[in-house]
């Protein structure tokens, strides 16, 4: 039981368990700043390069559901032992890659192993502290989640800069070697059981959560629907999605164990998770790209301004770890979700003439609000949950995450394109040889309308303009997707006295 464990001992653990869930989130978006160096190296364009980032993200959500089954065929120890091995190898791997093919066979093998990190190290933290303290755990490992795809840009863009973008996957063999000898000196659950490996299920949940990965990764670089790829992905990926859903909740089996979401508090935090993720992953998308191709900053200065998010929501939650169970977690997530507000508004004021503080507030406002949305959330998703299914209820938590992420960086991408097309064009059906202002801006100039440099320099402005009013207007869409979630708070079920109180956990 909890009891039977040393305050020293729950350090070492929640230690090992943050570092190692640190390490894997870090990859999600630590290789994005490098993708230009990494088209040179391994002679791909540009399209061809986002495999990288595709191939790690579907294999990450294809094996997420796999975690619940593989922890009680191995135990919990064992399989965290083995993925975090796995990860560290396969990323040395991915070091050395010498051609795409490579790059993305050993990027899938690193998804794969990296997968079970998340919700294993999730549930290990709600084992091992007490009922009473559950809130405390989800602050301390809301902490790692947070900081590691956002200050994944940061780190990696410091690393490309100033080493070589191979040393991106290099960083993580010290950090798992770290890993690996804290937990496997301090980790002992064991949480083996019976288990049964459901084939159709496993064959329904690989296609339909891999065909969405991919139609959401490569959408709008295919022009969605009208890709027959894409057509044809989609319809496939829905069908195969009712599939194992379905089966799920006929056989309650503990692979992909969707059957919990009639957990009213878990379905509800699946739910707002996977809406915040999107605003969230969303803005962490835009903001680089405004930062580098529109203000052009540095990729190293850019990562220094977007670090502050993540440091903000870090220290946030260090300080209120210890009041977490004290406090109604619904109320600190409609406090969360309003700094968020706040802050997207901010930027939805952003122009040409912005300086570094008028990135740095909105970033750090934001932060402010992220830890007190992601950990109560953690904490209301087991609130209700019996102890034996805490990896199970990890499962689908995090499964949440990552495919509401996913939604979000690809519905952020087509809203800002879309518009921004049809910014370009409003803006531009007034720029006529007839306009006066146009005369008049010529004349300022001591040329006129159809001087080519001139109109080369109106083009330039336009396009400037039209990506700005891209960027604003989809801060504003996010702006709203915040906004929508805090209807939702009020359909949590909150359970008189202590949650789980009495639960136990199996230590061998």
């Amino acid at each position: 039981m909890t009891g039977n464990m040393t305050p020293t001992n729950r350090l070492l653990i929640t230690c090992a368990v943050m570092l190692s869930a640190i390490m894997v989130l870090l990859d999600m978006t630590i290789a994005n700043v490098a993708l230009p160096h990494m088209m040179g190296a391994l002679g791909v364009t540009s399209e061809q390069v986002t495999w990288v980032l595709t191939s790690y993200s579907m294999a990450e959500a294809i094996f997420i559901p796999l975690a619940s089954y593989l922890s009680l065929k191995f135990g919990i120890r064992k399989l965290l032992l083995v993925s975090v091995a796995g990860f560290v190898i396969t990323s040395a791997l991915c070091g050395q890659a010498d051609s795409l093919a490579e790059m993305v066979v050993f990027r899938i093998m690193q998804g794969a192993f990296g997968a079970s990190v998340i919700p294993l190290s999730q549930s290990i933290m709600v084992q091992i502290y007490p009922p009473e303290e559950r809130g405390k755990a989800m602050a301390l490992f809301s902490v790692g989640v947070l900081l590691g795809p956002i200050l994944g840009p940061t780190v990696g863009g410091i690393i490309t800069e100033n080493m070589d973008w191979r040393w991106i996957f290099y960083v993580n063999l010290p950090i798992g070697m770290i890993c690996l000898s804290l937990l496997y000196l301090f980790v002992k659950l064991d949480g083996r059981g019976e288990s049964k490996i459901d084939w159709p299920l496993v064959i329904g949940m690989t296609i339909g959560i891999g065909l969405l990965q991919m139609v959401l990764d490569r959408g709008n670089e295919e022009g969605w629907f009208e890709s027959n790829l894409i057509l044809f992905s989609a319809v496939i990926s829905v069908i195969a999605w009712i599939f194992f859903i379905a089966r799920s909740w006929i056989t309650k089996g503990d692979i992909a164990p969707m059957w919990l979401l009639k957990d009213r508090n878990l379905a509800v935090s699946c739910l707002m998770m996977a809406g915040f993720s999107m605003g969230m992953f969303g803005i962490t998308q835009l903001q680089p790209m405004m930062l580098e191709q529109l203000l052009r900053y540095p990729v190293e200065t850019t990562g220094f301004v977007m670090a502050p998010r993540g440091l903000t929501s870090a220290i946030v939650l260090l300080v209120i770890a210890r009041y977490m169970d004290r406090l109604d977690p619904r109320m600190l997530v409609a406090v969360g979700l309003g700094f968020n507000i706040i802050g997207t508004y901010l930027m939805m004021q952003y122009s040409m003439n912005i300086d570094h503080y008028w990135v740095l507030m909105p970033s750090i406002v934001q932060g402010l609000g992220m830890g007190l949305v992601f950990a109560p959330l953690s904490q209301m998703a087991y609130r209700t949950l019996s102890p034996e299914n805490t990896v199970g209820g990890a499962v689908v938590f995090n499964l949440c995450r990552t495919i509401g992420g996913s939604f979000g960086i690809s519905i952020v991408n087509t809203y800002f394109t879309r518009t921004e097309q049809r910014e370009w064009h409003a803006l531009g059906s007034d720029i006529t040889l007839m306009n006066p202002e146009l005369q008049q801006q010529a004349m300022m100039q001591h040329t006129t309308v159809t001087d080519p440099h001139f109109m080369a320099q109106i083009g330039q402005l336009l396009h400037q303009q039209s990506t700005l009013l891209a960027f604003t207007y989809t801060f504003g869409f996010i702006f709203v997707s915040y906004i929508v979630l805090l209807p939702l708070l009020t359909l949590f079920k909150l359970k008189k006295g202590v949650p789980g109180a009495g639960a136990k956990v199996n230590l061998h």
